[in-house]
């Protein structure tokens, strides 16, 4: 994958103007930013397509440059894809797909001609591993974890590959159903056993890169 850092509007014309098919991700603040990341992480596996990454908090002139440059209004996460400096796709939030990317990428991008090694992007699991690592050991109960760990996932704004986006998500499914309240996950115990499916994760988290 060929990821580069978009940290101000000068930076984002240069990328442009020296990629003429490129695609930009305007990287959010929650974990659809970590989802969507992954559809794209998986095609960029296949494709030779560079990408340049807008965090749109810390970098916002840059992303309201590619808004103008674009002309798409700003969503968190999207991915745009130029060719030429035109933006000729777009998608936003949950509609960051498979089925979505999949015709724009044949179309605008030159497939590698192999398929890319998984695990190459900076990913700190550490705060999960502790979590999980306090609860096997008693200092949290069921509850407790449950609540902490989904709010950690639901506000977890890494870019993470496929793999560890799906990884995180076994535990309790979707965030973003239970934005209602916590309460809405049900008691801990009515997905199976919990300790059980904690320990399985954990050696399965422990084993990728940290």
């Amino acid at each position: 994958m060929r990821l580069y850092q978009l940290d101000t509007p000068e930076a984002v014309d240069a990328f442009l103007a020296q990629f003429p098919t490129a695609g930009i991700f305007k990287a959010g603040t929650c974990h659809k930013t970590m989802q969507g990341f992954g559809v794209l992480e998986s095609f960029l596996q296949r494709y030779d397509l560079p990408v340049g990454v807008i965090r749109v908090v810390e970098w916002r002139p840059a992303s309201n440059h590619a808004a103008q440059r674009s002309g798409v209004v700003h969503q968190s996460p999207q991915f745009l894809l130029f060719e030429g400096g035109e933006c000729r796709f777009d998608a936003d939030n949950w509609d960051i797909t498979e089925e979505a990317l999949a015709p724009a990428f044949a179309r605008y991008a030159q497939e590698s001609g192999q398929q890319g090694a998984a695990g190459q992007l900076p990913a700190n699991l550490e705060p999960y591993l502790r979590l999980m690592r306090s609860y096997l050991e008693g200092e949290l109960d069921d509850q407790g974890f449950q609540d902490r760990y989904v709010t950690m996932f639901r506000n977890d704004p890494s870019l993470r590959s496929r793999e560890e986006f799906e990884l995180l998500s076994r535990l309790f499914g979707d965030p973003d159903a239970f934005h209602g309240g916590l309460h809405q996950l049900g008691a801990p115990s009515a997905r199976g056993d919990l300790r059980g499916r904690v320990q399985a994760l954990l050696g399965q988290l422990a084993g990728q890169p940290a």
